[in-house]
């Protein structure tokens, strides 16, 4: 062949190159074309159409791929999640096969046949077909190991939905059309489920929700590269550090943000797609290779990928008040943007009733919230209270502008079109802030959703809009009212969730980085807004990219739900190491630690709570020392305090003591004289049965007292306590008028007691009586301690499981040192896990995990300053 002829082929080429790139891109020119453009003409069309169809909601004017769907597993409405098979809510319907993968792990296989990576080819496989995926199963079966990854699409979705699906075995990458295939993915299904195809995945912790909320996909056999880096002790965890380290390729996360409904994908989508699935049978076969060479290293590898599988996906079954959205939205903002408004009770809650709103004008029309109304403009329209639509809109579109460019999606508009669309009904909503929400929404609802109304009704609303019309409980839910009176354990339940639980997230996750580009930490709102004023740092994203969820514990994000279920309408936090234990604990094993501390439901907590307390008696028997001191003695003429063992007749517990006190204070003479009498006896055997007196009462009350619980006393000094007269065997005593200021002088001579030396003594020692004439003694072990008065040892409370817990780490740190209190831990958080069976711990979290902390230099924990405070002590006490 000629230079002439060669000549000739490469100009052909490149022309039938170049006409199909002028082929791609007018088709996505022609999907990428403006929808504010697509929806202006239609919105045109509309009017001159009329009035009737100028009210016409923009869903009937614009056609969004996820209407196409025919079998949709879950809707918008407040219905739970059905999973297949599924006969209790909290049961896996595979729980016995992921099971038996933890109790035998598999073997796993050779990733790849190759010394080196697969370079990324320009051939892939496009599936979108029901014959191609069936053909895909086919291939799929054959093969000892695939790689698999999702895209996400949740910005014009409430849920969300997969948009696309990647599969890589060792010869072929394949990107499935999960939007075109969504009614029969269920073909993989069998693939997924087996035993004998390892699944791998990066960070599949939200994977694996996504494909059983989508498709009813339950995951079994799975190594998690993400995992394994954990066990690796890898400085990063990230897909994009592996890529980089293990395969020399760089990717652009900002692609994540890309619209993944878009059909054609883009070059760049595609190549980024590939990319995540493409390299990871390569990396996993790498990391496999290293943890052989460490001890245990296979083992707590596939455990935690395995245990993965577990989790399953769950949904709101409940509507809230959005006291807590509103409440996080006012304090983020006030101090971010400097506004502060003086009807700060009005502000509140105009932003409440926009975030029940949002919500649900979200649901019904199947968007994200954020879609709908920002976060930005909901604090713009609460804090300035607009009249008019021009106004509303004005304040939205300033809203929108101060967001950051670079943060916003192609596609987020502002005003939405569901503003646009609803402008009328916001208006009313936020000029009736002196009528019921609850009629309000009534009255929106009736506009909107009746036979003449023009929101359209899919599969996603039509179950939520049933309920609304139906019940009206579920509108007093949403606006924060009570519907029912309830009676018996649910209204326990239901007083306890709204008095107790979190009022706002207690994850802000607002990531630190130092000024190398390293995460140093995340932190809530408050620390992040006390840096900006000083101006030790700057705002570099407002609304970051998408993470992998498999960081270290400490430089990851968290999520504001249940650790135990799932659930995120209410938590409250839980200790997993009781606090009785732990504030005894030193300072380098507690200083600023929040492994050990969690967030879990009313339901979850009441379970773990009750195992903690069980364990607790287990530990009481175990090393000898009760969970309370039993019984209290008044000794000697300056009524110091002996603390006897229970054992013997004399004494009294110190709760029943001061109950006992408290009620003849305030009760005396309305009283039955039995009762009276019998309340009497019990402070009379504090003080050896002698008589007593107005003094002795106010003494009582403090008895066991920690310095806090004085505090909390004194603030209740301004309560009003009902005239009366204390009786006192036959003798009537004058109420106790001058209560407040005597319980001062009260506080001040029992603190003088407690200075003294306090013994802590064996029961034999009691009964010999062997006990110092004016000091107190604690019987609590068959060993004999002594120590001196110090500010921790003042600060324990007699009424609770204080000194229990202090003479456990006491002996601990005596005996085993560090390692004695960081086994005990581990213990405490072995105990949790088997109580409540977490599916949704972050990432990191390890029973194992070792909470030691090595101070620096200048923290005032360090160990030269400790030093320098002893010499400092020792002086004072000589």
């Amino acid at each position: 062949m000629g230079r002439g002829d060669g000549a000739r082929i490469v100009t052909a080429v490149a022309i039938s190159a170049l006409a199909v790139a002028v082929i791609w891109w007018r088709r996505r020119r022609e999907w990428r074309r403006s929808e504010e453009e697509r929806m202006a003409e239609a919105e045109a069309e509309a009017e001159a159409a009329g009035p009737s169809a100028a009210s016409l909601c923009y869903l009937e004017l614009e056609k969004k791929p996820q209407n196409r769907f025919k079998r949709v597993l879950t809707d918008n409405s407040y219905n739970g999640f059905q999973h297949l098979k599924q006969v209790s809510m909290k049961e896996h319907p595979f729980e016995d096969k992921i099971t038996y993968l933890l109790d035998h792990p598999p073997n796993l296989p050779r990733f790849t046949n190759r010394n080196e990576h697969r370079h990324l080819s320009p051939s892939y496989v496009w599936v979108s077909t029901e014959d191609q995926l069936e053909s895909l199963a086919e291939i799929l079966k054959k093969e000892q190991a695939f790689a698999v990854d999702t895209e996400q699409h949740s910005l014009r979705s409430f849920l969300g939905f997969t948009a696309l699906m990647q599969i890589s075995t060792q010869e072929h990458d394949f990107l499935l059309d999960t939007i075109a295939l969504h009614d029969v993915m269920g073909i993989l299904r069998p693939i997924f489920g087996s035993y004998s195809i390892c699944k791998v995945f990066h960070g599949s912790d939200n994977d694996i929700l996504w494909l059983q909320r989508d498709f009813h996909i339950y995951v079994i056999n799975l190594f998690d590269t993400a995992k394994a880096c954990l066990v690796l002790s890898k400085p990063q965890k990230s897909l994009a550090y592996l890529l980089e380290n293990y395969c020399g390729v760089h990717t652009d996360k900002t692609l994540q943000r890309e619209d993944w409904r878009m059909r054609p994908l883009s070059l760049g989508m595609v190549q980024y797609a590939r990319t995540d699935a493409h390299y990871l049978l390569y990396i996993a076969d790498c990391l496999v290779q290293e943890l052989k060479t460490i001890s245990h290293g296979m083992g707590p590898a596939t455990c935690r990928s395995n245990s993965a599988c577990l989790q399953l996906y769950s949904k709101d079954t409940e509507p809230s008040g959005m006291e807590s959205t509103a409440a996080s939205i006012l304090s983020r903002y006030s101090n971010l943007y400097e506004c502060n408004s003086r009807k700060s009770h009005e502000a509140r809650e105009l932003v409440r009733r926009l975030c029940i709103w949002r919500d649900l004008m979200a649901r019904i029309h199947d968007e994200s919230i954020k879609y709908v109304l920002s976060d930005q403009a909901i604090f713009y329209l609460g804090i300035n209270a607009p009249q008019t639509e021009e106004e509303i809109c004005d304040l939205i579109i300033i809203a929108g502008s101060s967001i950051n460019s670079a943060d916003v999606s192609p596609i987020l508009k502002s005003p939405s079109h569901v503003v646009k669309t609803h402008m009328k009904e916001l208006c009313v909503l936020i000029q009736g802030l002196s009528q019921s929400p609850e009629d309000i929404f009534r009255r929106i609802l009736q506009m909107h959703l009746n036979p003449n109304g023009h929101c359209p009704i899919s599969i996603y609303n039509y179950a939520l809009l049933l309920e609304l019309k139906v019940s009206s409980a579920l509108f007093q839910k949403q606006c924060g009212g009570n519907p029912v009176a309830l009676v018996g354990r649910k209204a326990s339940r239901e007083l306890f969730v709204q008095k107790f639980s979190c009022k706002a997230p207690v994850y802000h996750n607002c990531r630190i980085f130092a000024s190398d580009g390293r995460l140093l930490c995340y932190s809530d709102h408050r620390k992040l807004e006390w840096y900006l004023r000083r101006g030790l740092a700057k705002i570099i994203e407002n609304d970051p990219l998408p993470e992998d969820e498999d960081n270290v514990f400490y430089i990851q994000s968290k999520k504001n739900m249940c650790v135990g279920c799932g659930e995120k309408n209410h938590y409250l936090r839980y200790r997993i190491i009781p606090s009785c234990y732990r504030v005894h604990f030193p300072e380098r094993l507690k200083s600023h630690r929040s492994h050990d501390i969690v967030l879990l439901c009313v339901d979850c907590h009441e379970i773990a709570h009750a195992a903690a307390e069980k364990y607790k008696r287990q530990v009481a028997s175990e090393f000898k020392v009760p969970l309370f001191v039993r019984k209290v003695i008044g000794s000697g003429e300056n009524e110091s305090l002996t603390v006897a063992s229970g054992l013997e007749e004399v004494g009294v517990s110190p709760l029943q003591l001061r109950t006992a006190a408290m009620a003849l204070v305030r009760h005396g003479p309305k009283m039955p004289a039995d009762r009276r009498e019998e309340l009497l006896k019990t402070v009379k055997t504090y003080f050896g049965g002698r008589e007593i007196s107005e003094q002795d009462l106010e003494t009582v009350l403090l008895v066991g007292m920690s310095p806090r619980e004085r505090r909390r006393l004194e603030k209740k000094r301004g309560l009003p306590i009902k005239p009366c007269e204390a009786m006192v065997g036959r003798k009537q005593m004058p109420c106790i008028e001058s209560w407040n200021e005597k319980l001062t002088s009260s506080c001040a001579k029992q603190n003088a007691i407690e200075q003294e030396r306090i013994s802590i003594c064996t029961p034999e020692d009691v009964e010999s009586n062997d006990l110092p004439a004016n000091d107190a003694g604690i019987v609590a072990s068959s060993e004999l301690h002594h120590i001196t008065s110090s500010k921790r040892s003042k600060k324990v409370s007699l009424l609770g499981h204080g000194p229990h817990g202090k003479q456990v780490v006491e002996h601990l740190l005596k005996e085993q040192g560090d390692n004695g209190v960081l086994q005990f831990c581990q213990r405490w958080r072995q105990v949790f896990v088997d109580a409540i069976r977490p599916r949704f711990l972050p990432s990191g979290w390890d029973i194992m995990h070792r909470g030691w902390r090595e101070f620096g230099e200048y923290s005032v924990y360090s160990s030269s300053h400790r030093d320098v405070d002893t010499i400092k002590y020792d002086s004072q006490s000589s």
